[in-house]
Protein backbone atom coordinates (compact mmCIF):
# COMPACT_ATOMS: atom_id res chain seq x y z
CA UNK A 1 0.00 0.00 0.00
CA UNK A 2 1.56 3.06 -1.05
CA UNK A 3 1.51 6.27 1.25
CA UNK A 4 -1.36 7.76 -0.84
CA UNK A 5 -3.50 4.91 0.21
CA UNK A 6 -5.33 4.60 3.53
CA UNK A 7 -7.34 1.89 5.11
CA UNK A 8 -9.27 2.32 8.42
CA UNK A 9 -8.99 -1.06 10.63
CA UNK A 10 -10.98 -1.09 13.53
CA UNK A 11 -9.78 -4.74 14.83
CA UNK A 12 -11.05 -6.75 11.72
CA UNK A 13 -9.34 -9.59 11.61
CA UNK A 14 -9.73 -10.02 15.72
CA UNK A 15 -13.15 -9.36 15.68
CA UNK A 16 -13.75 -12.10 13.17
CA UNK A 17 -12.41 -14.58 15.12
CA UNK A 18 -14.93 -14.10 18.38
CA UNK A 19 -16.80 -17.86 19.08
CA UNK A 20 -19.95 -15.81 19.31
CA UNK A 21 -20.52 -15.23 15.94
CA UNK A 22 -20.84 -18.85 15.19
CA UNK A 23 -23.66 -19.08 17.53
CA UNK A 24 -27.26 -19.15 16.42
CA UNK A 25 -29.83 -15.78 17.03
CA UNK A 26 -32.59 -18.30 19.00
CA UNK A 27 -29.87 -20.38 21.45
CA UNK A 28 -28.97 -16.21 22.54
CA UNK A 29 -32.49 -15.48 22.70
CA UNK A 30 -33.17 -17.94 24.86
CA UNK A 31 -30.17 -17.30 27.07
CA UNK A 32 -30.89 -13.70 27.27
CA UNK A 33 -34.45 -13.60 27.77
CA UNK A 34 -34.41 -17.13 30.33
CA UNK A 35 -31.51 -15.42 32.05
CA UNK A 36 -33.59 -12.78 33.77
CA UNK A 37 -37.53 -13.93 32.86
CA UNK A 38 -38.99 -11.34 35.21
CA UNK A 39 -37.45 -8.22 33.42
CA UNK A 40 -39.93 -5.87 31.92
CA UNK A 41 -38.73 -6.32 28.17
CA UNK A 42 -41.83 -4.94 25.80
CA UNK A 43 -44.30 -2.61 26.49
CA UNK A 44 -46.27 -2.83 23.03
CA UNK A 45 -48.66 0.60 23.12
CA UNK A 46 -50.60 -0.66 19.54
CA UNK A 47 -53.95 -1.22 21.02
CA UNK A 48 -54.11 0.00 25.21
CA UNK A 49 -50.93 -0.91 26.75
CA UNK A 50 -49.54 -4.33 26.84
CA UNK A 51 -46.29 -5.13 28.68
CA UNK A 52 -44.66 -8.54 28.74
CA UNK A 53 -42.08 -9.76 30.47
CA UNK A 54 -38.92 -11.66 29.14
CA UNK A 55 -39.48 -15.15 30.40
CA UNK A 56 -43.23 -14.55 29.01
CA UNK A 57 -42.13 -13.13 25.63
CA UNK A 58 -40.18 -17.00 25.60
CA UNK A 59 -42.74 -18.90 26.87
CA UNK A 60 -45.58 -17.35 24.37
CA UNK A 61 -42.43 -17.89 21.08
CA UNK A 62 -42.09 -21.27 22.22
CA UNK A 63 -46.05 -22.35 22.57
CA UNK A 64 -46.48 -20.88 18.85
CA UNK A 65 -42.93 -22.45 17.17
CA UNK A 66 -44.41 -25.75 18.50
CA UNK A 67 -47.32 -25.33 16.14
CA UNK A 68 -45.85 -23.92 13.69
CA UNK A 69 -43.55 -26.99 13.40
CA UNK A 70 -46.06 -28.93 12.67
CA UNK A 71 -48.00 -26.74 10.96
CA UNK A 72 -45.41 -25.20 8.22
CA UNK A 73 -42.92 -26.98 6.06
CA UNK A 74 -41.52 -24.26 4.13
CA UNK A 75 -38.26 -22.82 5.06
CA UNK A 76 -38.51 -19.30 4.32
CA UNK A 77 -42.11 -17.98 5.85
CA UNK A 78 -43.33 -14.18 5.23
CA UNK A 79 -43.61 -11.96 7.54
CA UNK A 80 -45.76 -9.05 7.69
CA UNK A 81 -46.36 -6.67 10.62
CA UNK A 82 -45.86 -3.36 11.74
CA UNK A 83 -43.55 -2.73 14.90
CA UNK A 84 -44.55 -4.32 18.07
CA UNK A 85 -45.30 -7.85 19.47
CA UNK A 86 -46.68 -9.36 16.39
CA UNK A 87 -43.37 -8.69 14.87
CA UNK A 88 -41.13 -9.65 17.97
CA UNK A 89 -43.06 -12.86 18.58
CA UNK A 90 -43.27 -14.08 15.15
CA UNK A 91 -39.58 -13.81 14.36
CA UNK A 92 -38.46 -15.30 17.62
CA UNK A 93 -40.64 -17.81 17.48
CA UNK A 94 -39.79 -18.71 13.96
CA UNK A 95 -36.04 -18.60 14.42
CA UNK A 96 -36.39 -21.10 16.95
CA UNK A 97 -37.48 -24.01 15.03
CA UNK A 98 -34.87 -22.54 12.66
CA UNK A 99 -36.70 -21.11 9.93
CA UNK A 100 -35.86 -18.08 8.27
CA UNK A 101 -38.27 -15.42 8.17
CA UNK A 102 -38.71 -12.76 5.51
CA UNK A 103 -40.13 -9.57 6.73
CA UNK A 104 -42.25 -7.62 3.85
CA UNK A 105 -42.70 -4.35 3.47
CA UNK A 106 -46.48 -3.93 3.60
CA UNK A 107 -46.29 -0.27 2.67
CA UNK A 108 -44.25 -1.00 -0.78
CA UNK A 109 -45.99 -1.27 -3.94
CA UNK A 110 -47.90 -4.53 -5.10
CA UNK A 111 -45.75 -5.46 -7.96
CA UNK A 112 -41.91 -4.85 -5.39
CA UNK A 113 -43.99 -7.40 -2.96
CA UNK A 114 -44.73 -9.70 -5.36
CA UNK A 115 -40.94 -9.50 -6.97
CA UNK A 116 -40.10 -10.11 -3.02
CA UNK A 117 -42.27 -13.34 -2.43
CA UNK A 118 -41.06 -14.59 -6.18
CA UNK A 119 -37.09 -13.87 -4.70
CA UNK A 120 -37.50 -15.76 -1.48
CA UNK A 121 -39.90 -18.62 -2.79
CA UNK A 122 -42.65 -17.75 0.01
CA UNK A 123 -45.88 -19.53 0.47
CA UNK A 124 -47.07 -18.39 3.63
CA UNK A 125 -47.42 -15.69 5.58
CA UNK A 126 -47.71 -14.89 8.92
CA UNK A 127 -49.66 -11.67 9.62
CA UNK A 128 -53.19 -10.41 11.55
CA UNK A 129 -56.31 -9.50 9.98
CA UNK A 130 -55.96 -5.87 11.47
CA UNK A 131 -52.82 -5.26 8.78
CA UNK A 132 -54.50 -7.32 6.30
CA UNK A 133 -57.50 -5.42 6.12
CA UNK A 134 -55.19 -2.26 6.39
CA UNK A 135 -53.36 -3.62 3.38
CA UNK A 136 -56.16 -5.33 0.85
CA UNK A 137 -54.18 -4.44 -2.41
CA UNK A 138 -51.12 -6.42 -0.64
CA UNK A 139 -50.71 -9.78 -2.49
CA UNK A 140 -51.95 -11.75 0.48
CA UNK A 141 -50.89 -15.84 -0.70
CA UNK A 142 -53.93 -17.98 -0.12
CA UNK A 143 -51.75 -19.76 2.53
CA UNK A 144 -51.56 -16.65 5.03
CA UNK A 145 -51.87 -17.41 8.81
CA UNK A 146 -54.17 -14.51 10.96
CA UNK A 147 -51.84 -14.61 14.25
CA UNK A 148 -54.73 -13.47 16.00
CA UNK A 149 -57.01 -16.50 15.03
CA UNK A 150 -54.15 -18.42 15.75
CA UNK A 151 -54.30 -17.51 19.71
CA UNK A 152 -57.34 -20.09 19.57
CA UNK A 153 -54.67 -22.76 19.39
CA UNK A 154 -52.14 -22.01 21.63
CA UNK A 155 -53.44 -23.30 25.10
CA UNK A 156 -52.82 -20.96 28.22
CA UNK A 157 -52.44 -23.70 30.56
CA UNK A 158 -49.24 -24.70 28.32
CA UNK A 159 -47.65 -20.88 27.77
CA UNK A 160 -48.15 -20.78 31.64
CA UNK A 161 -46.19 -24.45 32.34
CA UNK A 162 -43.29 -22.75 29.94
CA UNK A 163 -43.33 -19.57 31.41
CA UNK A 164 -42.64 -21.30 34.85
CA UNK A 165 -40.27 -23.62 33.30
CA UNK A 166 -38.61 -20.75 31.41
CA UNK A 167 -38.16 -19.45 35.19
CA UNK A 168 -36.85 -21.90 36.67
CA UNK A 169 -34.56 -24.21 34.54
CA UNK A 170 -31.38 -23.25 33.50
CA UNK A 171 -31.34 -21.48 29.92
CA UNK A 172 -28.99 -24.57 28.66
CA UNK A 173 -30.92 -27.16 29.59
CA UNK A 174 -34.06 -24.73 27.79
CA UNK A 175 -32.66 -25.14 24.88
CA UNK A 176 -31.89 -28.69 24.65
CA UNK A 177 -35.55 -29.50 25.98
CA UNK A 178 -36.86 -27.48 22.93
CA UNK A 179 -34.30 -28.67 20.74
CA UNK A 180 -33.51 -25.08 19.67
CA UNK A 181 -31.01 -24.67 17.19
CA UNK A 182 -27.45 -23.61 18.46
CA UNK A 183 -25.30 -23.31 15.46
CA UNK A 184 -26.09 -20.94 12.89
CA UNK A 185 -22.51 -18.49 11.53
CA UNK A 186 -22.67 -18.12 8.14
CA UNK A 187 -26.55 -19.47 7.35
CA UNK A 188 -29.43 -17.63 6.27
CA UNK A 189 -31.21 -16.11 9.59
CA UNK A 190 -33.22 -13.64 7.98
CA UNK A 191 -34.30 -12.59 4.36
CA UNK A 192 -34.97 -8.45 3.84
CA UNK A 193 -34.87 -6.29 0.95
CA UNK A 194 -33.39 -3.13 -0.69
CA UNK A 195 -35.49 -0.26 -0.51
CA UNK A 196 -36.17 -0.17 -4.51
CA UNK A 197 -35.35 3.60 -4.18
CA UNK A 198 -33.55 2.95 -7.99
CA UNK A 199 -35.92 -0.15 -8.86
CA UNK A 200 -37.76 -3.35 -7.38
CA UNK A 201 -35.99 -4.55 -4.64
CA UNK A 202 -32.88 -7.13 -4.52
CA UNK A 203 -33.20 -9.83 -1.46
CA UNK A 204 -30.81 -9.11 0.80
CA UNK A 205 -29.95 -12.57 2.99
CA UNK A 206 -28.23 -11.97 6.69
CA UNK A 207 -26.65 -14.95 8.29
CA UNK A 208 -26.41 -15.53 11.81
CA UNK A 209 -23.31 -13.94 12.41
CA UNK A 210 -24.04 -10.71 10.56
CA UNK A 211 -27.08 -9.62 12.89
CA UNK A 212 -24.92 -10.85 16.05
CA UNK A 213 -21.57 -9.24 15.12
CA UNK A 214 -23.60 -6.43 14.66
CA UNK A 215 -25.54 -6.63 18.10
CA UNK A 216 -21.60 -6.97 19.72
CA UNK A 217 -20.54 -3.83 17.63
CA UNK A 218 -23.21 -1.68 19.14
CA UNK A 219 -22.93 -3.06 22.50
CA UNK A 220 -19.02 -1.83 22.52
CA UNK A 221 -20.56 1.91 21.33
CA UNK A 222 -21.91 1.76 24.92
CA UNK A 223 -25.20 3.74 23.10
CA UNK A 224 -27.39 1.65 24.59
CA UNK A 225 -27.62 -0.43 27.48
CA UNK A 226 -30.08 -1.87 30.33
CA UNK A 227 -30.43 1.11 31.64
CA UNK A 228 -31.83 2.38 28.49
CA UNK A 229 -35.42 2.78 27.58
CA UNK A 230 -35.87 2.61 23.97
CA UNK A 231 -38.55 3.62 21.69
CA UNK A 232 -39.46 1.00 18.95
CA UNK A 233 -41.30 1.79 15.96
CA UNK A 234 -39.67 0.84 13.00
CA UNK A 235 -41.11 -2.27 11.19
CA UNK A 236 -38.74 -5.27 10.83
CA UNK A 237 -38.76 -4.83 7.57
CA UNK A 238 -36.49 -2.10 8.41
CA UNK A 239 -32.95 -2.98 8.91
CA UNK A 240 -32.57 -0.84 11.75
CA UNK A 241 -35.79 -1.79 12.87
CA UNK A 242 -34.82 -5.64 12.50
CA UNK A 243 -31.52 -5.36 14.39
CA UNK A 244 -31.49 -2.41 16.68
CA UNK A 245 -35.02 -2.35 17.70
CA UNK A 246 -35.72 -6.01 18.15
CA UNK A 247 -32.71 -7.98 18.21
CA UNK A 248 -30.60 -6.13 20.18
CA UNK A 249 -32.82 -5.28 22.90
CA UNK A 250 -33.71 -8.95 23.41
CA UNK A 251 -30.09 -10.25 23.88
CA UNK A 252 -28.86 -7.22 25.19
CA UNK A 253 -31.88 -6.41 28.35
CA UNK A 254 -32.65 -3.41 26.99
CA UNK A 255 -36.67 -2.47 27.65
CA UNK A 256 -38.39 -1.48 24.44
CA UNK A 257 -41.74 0.78 23.60
CA UNK A 258 -43.34 -0.48 20.71
CA UNK A 259 -45.52 1.73 18.56
CA UNK A 260 -47.00 0.84 14.59
CA UNK A 261 -45.84 3.75 13.01
CA UNK A 262 -43.04 6.35 12.92
CA UNK A 263 -45.39 9.05 11.18
CA UNK A 264 -47.76 8.76 14.62
CA UNK A 265 -45.81 11.53 15.70
CA UNK A 266 -48.36 12.83 18.59
CA UNK A 267 -48.89 9.32 19.67
CA UNK A 268 -45.20 8.93 19.84
CA UNK A 269 -44.82 12.15 21.95
CA UNK A 270 -47.33 10.96 24.41
CA UNK A 271 -45.61 7.48 24.75
CA UNK A 272 -42.35 9.30 25.48
CA UNK A 273 -43.56 11.13 28.29
CA UNK A 274 -45.80 8.30 29.66
CA UNK A 275 -42.78 6.08 29.86
CA UNK A 276 -40.01 7.92 30.25
CA UNK A 277 -38.29 6.93 26.82
CA UNK A 278 -34.93 7.97 26.85
CA UNK A 279 -33.60 6.66 23.16
CA UNK A 280 -35.20 7.36 20.20
CA UNK A 281 -34.44 6.11 16.49
CA UNK A 282 -35.53 7.64 13.08
CA UNK A 283 -34.53 9.49 10.03
CA UNK A 284 -34.47 13.66 10.04
CA UNK A 285 -37.58 13.43 7.77
CA UNK A 286 -39.65 11.26 10.83
CA UNK A 287 -38.11 13.69 13.02
CA UNK A 288 -38.80 17.24 11.69
CA UNK A 289 -42.66 17.03 12.30
CA UNK A 290 -41.96 17.44 16.58
CA UNK A 291 -40.83 20.48 16.10
CA UNK A 292 -44.42 21.26 15.35
CA UNK A 293 -46.53 18.65 16.71
CA UNK A 294 -44.71 17.66 20.44
CA UNK A 295 -43.56 19.81 23.32
CA UNK A 296 -39.81 20.43 25.24
CA UNK A 297 -41.89 18.66 28.13
CA UNK A 298 -43.22 15.78 26.72
CA UNK A 299 -39.79 14.58 24.92
CA UNK A 300 -37.81 16.00 28.46
CA UNK A 301 -36.84 11.97 29.21
CA UNK A 302 -35.14 11.89 26.44
CA UNK A 303 -31.48 11.65 26.10
CA UNK A 304 -29.70 10.92 22.89
CA UNK A 305 -31.91 10.98 19.46
CA UNK A 306 -29.89 8.82 16.67
CA UNK A 307 -30.33 9.86 12.92
CA UNK A 308 -29.76 7.74 9.98
CA UNK A 309 -31.10 6.38 6.78
CA UNK A 310 -30.99 10.06 5.20
CA UNK A 311 -28.08 12.71 5.20
CA UNK A 312 -29.21 15.11 8.01
CA UNK A 313 -29.51 18.64 6.73
CA UNK A 314 -27.07 21.14 7.53
CA UNK A 315 -27.87 23.12 11.06
CA UNK A 316 -30.70 20.04 12.13
CA UNK A 317 -28.74 18.72 14.99
CA UNK A 318 -27.96 21.72 16.62
CA UNK A 319 -31.84 22.68 15.80
CA UNK A 320 -33.30 19.96 17.47
CA UNK A 321 -30.27 19.92 20.86
CA UNK A 322 -31.22 23.53 21.28
CA UNK A 323 -35.06 22.85 21.08
CA UNK A 324 -35.88 19.68 22.99
CA UNK A 325 -32.14 19.15 24.43
CA UNK A 326 -31.35 15.87 24.09
CA UNK A 327 -28.76 14.94 21.99
CA UNK A 328 -28.51 14.56 18.11
CA UNK A 329 -25.87 11.93 17.19
CA UNK A 330 -25.91 10.89 13.43
CA UNK A 331 -24.99 7.39 12.23
CA UNK A 332 -24.74 5.52 9.19
CA UNK A 333 -25.52 2.32 7.88
CA UNK A 334 -27.33 -0.35 4.96
CA UNK A 335 -29.60 -3.12 5.14
CA UNK A 336 -26.61 -4.76 3.96
CA UNK A 337 -24.59 -4.07 6.91
CA UNK A 338 -27.12 -5.25 8.91
CA UNK A 339 -27.15 -2.35 9.53
CA UNK A 340 -24.94 0.03 11.51
CA UNK A 341 -21.43 1.01 10.15
CA UNK A 342 -20.56 4.23 11.97
CA UNK A 343 -22.29 6.04 14.87
CA UNK A 344 -21.32 9.74 16.24
CA UNK A 345 -21.54 9.26 20.40
CA UNK A 346 -22.10 11.03 23.16
CA UNK A 347 -19.57 11.21 26.45
CA UNK A 348 -20.11 7.44 28.46
CA UNK A 349 -18.88 7.22 32.13
CA UNK A 350 -15.03 7.79 31.59
CA UNK A 351 -15.10 7.55 27.67
CA UNK A 352 -15.10 11.40 26.10
CA UNK A 353 -17.92 12.03 23.31
CA UNK A 354 -16.89 10.85 20.34
CA UNK A 355 -18.88 13.46 18.03
CA UNK A 356 -17.88 15.39 14.95
CA UNK A 357 -19.93 17.66 12.80
CA UNK A 358 -21.28 16.68 9.52
CA UNK A 359 -19.84 13.57 10.54
CA UNK A 360 -21.97 10.24 10.35
CA UNK A 361 -19.12 9.50 13.59
CA UNK A 362 -16.44 6.70 13.50
CA UNK A 363 -16.38 3.40 12.04
CA UNK A 364 -17.68 0.75 14.63
CA UNK A 365 -15.86 -1.74 15.78
CA UNK A 366 -14.70 -5.07 13.52
CA UNK A 367 -14.80 -3.44 10.39
CA UNK A 368 -12.64 -2.30 8.29
CA UNK A 369 -13.07 1.02 5.52
CA UNK A 370 -11.61 2.39 2.36
CA UNK A 371 -12.27 4.83 0.03
CA UNK A 372 -11.70 4.50 -3.77
CA UNK A 373 -11.80 6.51 -6.94
CA UNK A 374 -15.29 5.82 -8.82
CA UNK A 375 -13.29 5.73 -12.10
CA UNK A 376 -9.86 3.68 -11.69
CA UNK A 377 -10.61 1.96 -8.33
CA UNK A 378 -7.52 3.22 -6.87
CA UNK A 379 -7.71 3.16 -3.37
CA UNK A 380 -7.29 7.34 -1.94
CA UNK A 381 -5.66 8.83 0.92
CA UNK A 382 -7.54 10.93 4.00
CA UNK A 383 -9.89 13.35 3.31
CA UNK A 384 -9.82 12.49 -0.60
CA UNK A 385 -13.70 12.10 -2.09
CA UNK A 386 -14.82 8.90 -3.39
CA UNK A 387 -17.18 5.52 -2.99
CA UNK A 388 -17.11 4.06 0.33
CA UNK A 389 -15.98 0.17 0.61
CA UNK A 390 -16.26 -1.62 3.74
CA UNK A 391 -15.65 -5.20 5.28
CA UNK A 392 -16.94 -6.44 8.50
CA UNK A 393 -18.73 -9.35 10.24
CA UNK A 394 -21.74 -7.33 9.73
CA UNK A 395 -21.64 -7.03 5.91
CA UNK A 396 -23.77 -9.79 4.09
CA UNK A 397 -22.80 -11.90 1.13
CA UNK A 398 -24.57 -11.46 -1.95
CA UNK A 399 -28.20 -11.08 -3.08
CA UNK A 400 -30.13 -14.06 -3.03
CA UNK A 401 -30.10 -15.42 -6.68
CA UNK A 402 -28.63 -12.58 -7.92
CA UNK A 403 -25.31 -13.18 -9.42
CA UNK A 404 -25.08 -10.21 -11.04
CA UNK A 405 -26.18 -7.65 -8.61
CA UNK A 406 -23.74 -9.45 -6.17
CA UNK A 407 -20.66 -9.44 -8.21
CA UNK A 408 -21.33 -5.74 -8.99
CA UNK A 409 -21.51 -4.87 -5.31
CA UNK A 410 -18.41 -6.51 -3.83
CA UNK A 411 -14.91 -5.49 -5.15
CA UNK A 412 -11.58 -7.72 -4.11
CA UNK A 413 -13.85 -9.37 -1.21
CA UNK A 414 -14.49 -5.45 -0.11
CA UNK A 415 -18.77 -4.38 -0.59
CA UNK A 416 -19.13 -0.96 -2.27
CA UNK A 417 -21.82 0.98 -0.62
CA UNK A 418 -22.46 3.01 -3.86
CA UNK A 419 -22.12 6.13 -1.30
CA UNK A 420 -19.30 9.01 -2.15
CA UNK A 421 -17.88 9.52 1.33
CA UNK A 422 -13.81 10.88 2.80
CA UNK A 423 -12.13 9.73 6.02
CA UNK A 424 -10.68 12.35 7.92
CA UNK A 425 -7.65 11.45 9.86
CA UNK A 426 -9.35 11.81 13.08
CA UNK A 427 -11.64 8.60 11.77
CA UNK A 428 -14.63 10.44 10.79
CA UNK A 429 -16.51 9.32 8.15
CA UNK A 430 -17.89 11.85 6.15
CA UNK A 431 -20.91 10.67 3.45
CA UNK A 432 -21.21 13.17 0.59
CA UNK A 433 -24.22 11.07 -1.26
CA UNK A 434 -25.03 8.46 -3.11
CA UNK A 435 -22.73 8.09 -6.51
CA UNK A 436 -26.18 7.54 -8.31
CA UNK A 437 -27.20 11.27 -7.26
CA UNK A 438 -24.63 12.91 -8.99
CA UNK A 439 -24.68 14.55 -12.37
CA UNK A 440 -21.62 14.23 -14.55
CA UNK A 441 -21.69 17.38 -16.56
CA UNK A 442 -18.29 18.88 -18.08
CA UNK A 443 -16.15 16.77 -16.39
CA UNK A 444 -17.35 17.68 -12.75
CA UNK A 445 -19.46 15.90 -10.66
CA UNK A 446 -22.88 17.71 -9.62
CA UNK A 447 -24.56 16.67 -6.39
CA UNK A 448 -28.25 16.19 -6.37
CA UNK A 449 -28.44 16.14 -2.48
CA UNK A 450 -26.24 19.83 -2.00
CA UNK A 451 -28.47 21.53 -4.84
CA UNK A 452 -31.46 20.53 -3.32
CA UNK A 453 -30.83 21.28 0.32
CA UNK A 454 -29.43 24.85 -0.96
CA UNK A 455 -32.65 25.43 -2.89
CA UNK A 456 -34.99 24.48 -0.32
CA UNK A 457 -32.81 26.92 1.81
CA UNK A 458 -33.20 30.17 -0.83
CA UNK A 459 -37.01 29.76 -0.59
CA UNK A 460 -37.41 28.77 3.15
CA UNK A 461 -38.70 25.07 2.82
CA UNK A 462 -36.73 23.15 5.21
CA UNK A 463 -39.26 22.79 7.78
CA UNK A 464 -41.80 20.77 5.49
CA UNK A 465 -42.83 18.11 6.47
CA UNK A 466 -41.81 16.08 3.24
CA UNK A 467 -39.63 17.23 0.44
CA UNK A 468 -40.84 20.07 -1.64
CA UNK A 469 -37.95 20.59 -4.35
CA UNK A 470 -35.81 17.18 -5.74
CA UNK A 471 -33.19 17.40 -8.25
CA UNK A 472 -32.54 14.60 -10.72
CA UNK A 473 -30.67 14.17 -14.60
CA UNK A 474 -31.94 13.44 -17.30
CA UNK A 475 -30.27 12.62 -20.81
CA UNK A 476 -29.47 15.12 -23.23
CA UNK A 477 -28.49 14.78 -26.90
CA UNK A 478 -26.54 17.51 -26.55
CA UNK A 479 -24.42 17.56 -23.00
CA UNK A 480 -25.39 13.96 -22.33
CA UNK A 481 -27.14 15.09 -19.45
CA UNK A 482 -28.90 17.64 -17.77
CA UNK A 483 -30.65 18.57 -14.55
CA UNK A 484 -34.02 19.31 -13.42
CA UNK A 485 -35.72 20.58 -10.69
CA UNK A 486 -39.13 18.75 -9.38
CA UNK A 487 -40.77 21.45 -7.25
CA UNK A 488 -44.33 21.28 -5.68
CA UNK A 489 -44.45 24.90 -5.51
CA UNK A 490 -44.29 27.38 -8.03
CA UNK A 491 -40.23 28.45 -8.81
CA UNK A 492 -39.68 30.48 -11.33
CA UNK A 493 -36.66 29.78 -13.33
CA UNK A 494 -34.55 33.11 -13.00
CA UNK A 495 -35.56 33.21 -8.94
CA UNK A 496 -34.53 30.29 -9.35
CA UNK A 497 -31.10 31.49 -10.63
CA UNK A 498 -30.40 34.32 -9.33
CA UNK A 499 -30.68 32.88 -6.10
CA UNK A 500 -28.39 29.75 -6.34
CA UNK A 501 -26.11 32.37 -7.45
CA UNK A 502 -25.89 34.58 -4.84
CA UNK A 503 -25.12 31.38 -3.13
CA UNK A 504 -21.97 31.04 -4.40
CA UNK A 505 -23.54 28.00 -6.65
CA UNK A 506 -21.24 27.79 -10.15
CA UNK A 507 -23.50 28.38 -13.13
CA UNK A 508 -23.08 24.71 -14.30
CA UNK A 509 -24.76 23.30 -11.27
CA UNK A 510 -27.70 25.96 -11.67
CA UNK A 511 -30.51 23.60 -13.32
CA UNK A 512 -32.26 25.35 -16.20
CA UNK A 513 -35.47 22.81 -16.05
CA UNK A 514 -38.34 23.02 -13.77
CA UNK A 515 -40.95 20.46 -13.52
CA UNK A 516 -43.64 21.38 -11.60
CA UNK A 517 -45.33 18.06 -9.90
CA UNK A 518 -48.24 17.59 -7.07
CA UNK A 519 -45.51 16.09 -4.84
CA UNK A 520 -42.02 14.59 -4.92
CA UNK A 521 -42.42 10.82 -4.74
CA UNK A 522 -40.78 9.76 -2.03
CA UNK A 523 -40.69 5.79 -0.38
CA UNK A 524 -42.69 5.44 3.26
CA UNK A 525 -39.30 5.12 4.81
CA UNK A 526 -38.99 9.12 4.17
CA UNK A 527 -35.97 8.34 1.55
CA UNK A 528 -36.99 10.24 -2.16
CA UNK A 529 -38.18 7.42 -4.64
CA UNK A 530 -35.66 7.57 -7.18
CA UNK A 531 -36.94 5.66 -9.61
CA UNK A 532 -39.95 7.14 -9.58
CA UNK A 533 -38.40 10.72 -9.78
CA UNK A 534 -36.58 10.63 -12.82
CA UNK A 535 -39.16 8.39 -14.36
CA UNK A 536 -41.40 11.45 -13.61
CA UNK A 537 -38.48 14.33 -14.96
CA UNK A 538 -38.15 11.96 -18.03
CA UNK A 539 -41.98 12.37 -19.10
CA UNK A 540 -42.84 16.03 -17.68
CA UNK A 541 -40.26 16.86 -19.87
CA UNK A 542 -40.80 14.96 -22.87
CA UNK A 543 -44.70 16.44 -22.77
CA UNK A 544 -43.06 20.15 -23.10
CA UNK A 545 -41.00 19.05 -25.96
Amino acid sequence: MSKEEYILDKGYEEFNRLPKLQSHLAALGVRSLAGKPFRKHVVDLAQGRKELKSGMILAVALTMAERWKKTIPDRRVGVVFPAGLGGILTNLALNLIDKIPVNLNFSAGRHSVETALEIGGVQTVISAKPVMDKFPDFPWPEKTIDLVDERKFLNKKDIIKRFALVSLLPSETLIKKYNVPTEGGDREAVLLFSSGSTGLPKGIALTHKNIIGNCIQIERCHLLHNEQILLACLPTFHSFGYTATMWYPMLYGVRSVTLPSPLETRKIAEAIEKEKVTVMMGTPTFLRPYFKRATKEQLSSLQYVVGGAEKTPPGFDARWENHFGSTYLEGYGLTETSPVVSINLPEYKHIPAQKKLGSVGRLIDGMRARVVDPASGEVLGLNKQGILDVQGANVFTGYLNNKEATDLAFCDGWFRTGDLARIDPDGYIFIEGRISRFSKLGGEMVPHGKLEQVIAACFQLEDAESPLVAVTGISDEVKGEALVVLAAVEINPSDLRERLTREGIPNLWIPKIIVRVDAIPSLASGKLDLKALNQLAEKKVSEVE
